[in-house]
């Protein structure tokens, strides 16, 4: 099945006190990937900045930069794309039964059950080092313990993190910032999809497993009856993992399941940090801030918001 979405994400700024300069990135733009082809897209910049261009970073994210050197007061960033999606689910059955521990052993050493270049080998152990908002500390490991039993398969792992994160953890809104560690996420028992995210990552990566924190959209329906919220729909993050023989896996331990053809895949990177969807500096001499983000994932031709 092919799903063709449209997707406005729009981020508003407004400040205390005029901004004479603003600088800033965004990674706002989906990804054109297998499964996933993006038919149209644009970035708007209110006030009209005086230079923009278009970079691909590290991870082959699509980014935007812009200036805006004339003052204002209120910045809003402007994301529209038009998506298709044909991205078909991972199933437990279909996955290779490779143990947990012979993918570590195979990255670890690179012998032949890796199967991939020295490129792909050396972006593989990358993504098995700690991380600015993935860090395999003690709380980390004596949580994930029970699921790493030994000569268990990997998809059936990943399946047990994801539905023990689903169930262990409450999804609390406002609960956590963008600097909760894991260990602060485990003491209180809530989080939102981020932190979810992280932590999985952190597990996987303690035991030698490369896992990378994939930032997106999913689209959300409401209960039966009700109309969809126009603009109400957030930003939403997931894990993928390194499988031999099938690749990287996508896993939403916020839900509970394989990434299917509801998800639009942004960008990826370690953590968070290498893909927040806009980061920048201002220059002003007033103070504070107010910050609102807005998103609509609906089905082409459902009208977004504009």
């Amino acid at each position: 099945m092919t799903r063709t979405y449209d997707l406005v994400h729009r981020t508003t700024y407004t400040y205390g006190g005029p901004v004479t300069d603003s600088y800033g990135r965004t990674t706002m733009t989906p990804r054109d990937l297998p499964g996933q082809a993006v038919l149209a897209a644009a970035v708007e910049v209110d006030p009209a900045p005086a230079d923009t261009s278009t970079h691909i970073d590290y991870y082959g994210n699509r980014t935007t930069y812009y200036g805006v050197t004339r003052a204002h007061t209120r910045l809003v960033v402007t994301a529209r794309s038009t998506i298709e999606v044909s991205r078909v689910a991972a199933t437990l059955d279909s996955l290779p039964a490779v143990t947990w521990e012979d993918t570590a052993r195979s990255v670890e050493t690179g012998d032949s059950a890796a199967a991939v270049s020295p490129d792909v080998l050396v972006a593989l152990r990358e993504l098995v080092l700690p991380s600015t908002h993935a860090v395999p500390g003690d709380e980390v490991r004596a949580w994930a313990e029970p699921s790493f039993t030994p000569d268990r398969p990997l998809g059936e792992l990943l399946v047990d993190l994801a539905h023990r994160i689903r169930t262990e953890l409450a999804y609390r809104s406002g609960s956590t910032t963008v600097s909760t560690t894991q260990a602060q996420l485990l003491a209180q028992g809530a989080g939102v999809c981020q932190d979810f995210a992280h932590l999985m990552i952190a597990a996987l990566r303690a035991h030698g497993l490369p896992a990378r924190y994939v930032s997106g959209y999913i689209e959300t329906r409401p209960p039966a009856g009700r109309p969809k919220l126009r603009g109400a729909d957030a930003s939403h993050a997931w894990v993928s993992a390194w499988v031999p023989g099938a690749g990287w896996v996508d896993i939403d331990p916020t839900n509970d399941q394989f990434v299917d053809d509801r998800y639009v895949v942004l960008g990826w990177g370690r953590d968070y940090q290498d893909v927040p969807p806009l980061r920048g500096v201002i220059f002003t001499e007033g103070s504070g801030s107010r910050l609102s983000v807005a998103v609509d994932l609906v089905p082409a031709g459902s009208e977004p918001f504009s």
